[in-house]
């Protein structure tokens, strides 16, 4: 991923309004991954990544960061919420089920990766296989003119095939029959999956008959494609390039940190919460971790933690975990202006979405400049008079507005609907006023 800090800002800027410095920090620890491949083999193994703790309040851009990077990244990546995870010994997720999590979502982008490049030679094996089941092979020993004949039926008919006239023909294939139905689940231990996958692969070796099935020629080409791939993919380089890539550009953002802190001087300590926290520490410091695919070395894997730390504080954390997150980013509330370019200058913005979702039956939506302000005025106060949920309040407030358009827009085909200012007032004005109301309803 080469991409520049100043360029990954900017992919950044497009969708999450605001939080120049968390964007920052991130950007320079995504370009220090690719810098740190670069430099001397020797070298490499001792530049650990500088791994990150966001705070800031609900709703302000912590998750929508984490969110667009794994969009706009090659690299494996998973989001994954720290109070899912018990400690050893309690019912529950383990903190190793995260680097398993981390090496699957490595896996599936490999084989993508390798499915592209040999896309070609997987149609052409379909295609093959697809024409032979019409235009059957000549029988050894044909005649000179029979070879001549079988060419050109089969060159006519390839034509045919791949200009798509054959698309609704029945034919009859043969699929390699499913004898079990595999269950990835990482958070099962080790040595249940070893056992699990020894049964599978057991089971798979007794029974290799194949399941005849007559389909359209079209869904056919979706059918094989899958044992084509199969047949042609060389698994053990996917697996290799797969870990390989997991250790050294793996990114684990890892929500609701502050969830799992236990200060000291807090009466109610819960073990449990502690014990997550040990057990993550030697994950962040550096460890092996044993998967289905081999050993993963979480080194180099870089952790994004992020969390709104009303009740606890950062410093509620272990200091050896604290100590392994040395970049610290606050994220600001969002104010006004915010919320106004929130609606207005980000891309897939919610106002463009309702208008998407209205034209679908016929009704064109538009909102005037007062409305989309009245909107984030009202978002303000409500997240002021009750809990601050910042940009997800814009969700609940342009919902109650659109809701009785919505609700009728089969009634409306064709027409054209204005929202202004006097019926975002109309809508909001006595809800928001009212503390109560507004506790509940928004």
């Amino acid at each position: 991923m080469d991409l520049t800090p100043k360029q990954i800002v900017e992919y950044l800027d497009d969708y999450i309004i605001g939080q120049n410095d968390a964007k920052k920090t991130i950007a320079l620890a995504l370009r220090n991954r690719f810098r740190r491949m670069q430099v001397e083999p020797a070298l490499q193994e001792e530049i650990m990544p500088k791994n990150i703790l966001m705070i800031g309040s609900t709703g302000v851009g912590k998750t929508e960061i984490a969110r667009r990077l794994a969009k706009m990244m090659g690299l494996p990546f998973v989001k994954v919420e720290a109070s899912k995870y018990t400690e050893v010994g309690f019912v529950g997720r383990d903190v190793e089920s995260m680097i398993r999590d981390l090496v699957y979502e490595s896996i599936n982008l490999v084989t993508k990766e390798y499915e592209e490049k040999i896309s070609d030679k997987i149609d052409d094996e379909v295609n093959k296989q697809i024409i032979e089941k019409l235009v059957p092979p000549l029988p050894e020993g044909a005649s000179e003119s029979a070879k001549e004949s079988f060419i050109k039926t089969y060159n006519k008919m390839e034509e045919k095939l791949l200009s798509g006239q054959l698309d609704d023909k029945k034919i009859e294939i043969e699929l390699p029959k499913k004898t079990h139905v595999e269950i990835i689940d990482s958070s099962m231990p080790m040595d249940m999956t070893s056992m699990q996958e020894s049964l599978s692969k057991m089971l798979g070796g007794l029974n290799k008959e194949k399941v005849k099935k007559e389909v359209s020629i079209k869904d056919a080409k979706v059918l094989l494609k899958d044992v084509a791939s199969e047949k042609l993919l060389d698994q053990e380089a996917i697996k290799i390039e797969a870990i390989k890539r997991a250790e050294n550009g793996g990114i684990i953002f890892l929500d609701e940190i502050d969830k799992i802190a236990t200060g000291s001087k807090t009466q109610n300590q819960d073990p449990s919460k502690e014990g997550v926290q040990r057990d993550l520490l030697p994950i962040v410091e550096g460890s092996s971790v044993q998967t289905k695919f081999g050993q993963v070395k979480t080194d180099h894997i870089l952790f994004i933690a992020a969390g709104a730390f009303h009740v606890s504080k950062p410093s509620d954390l272990l200091p050896e975990l604290q100590g392994r997150f040395p970049l610290r980013v606050e994220l600001s509330s969002l104010d006004e202006e915010a919320l106004y370019k929130i609606l207005t200058n980000t891309k897939n913005s919610l106002l463009r979405q309702y208008k998407a979702l209205l034209e679908v039956e016929g009704v064109t939506l538009e909102f005037k400049d007062e409305a989309i302000k009245a909107f984030a005025k009202y978002s303000v106060s409500a997240n002021e008079k009750t809990e601050d949920i910042g940009a997800r309040r814009l969700h609940t407030v342009i919902e109650k507005v659109i809701e009785d358009i919505s609700f009728s827009a089969d009634e409306k085909k064709g027409e054209t609907i204005v929202v202004d200012e006097a019926l975002v007032e109309e809508k909001l004005d006595d809800i928001v006023e009212n503390e109560d109301t507004a506790r509940y309803i928004l």
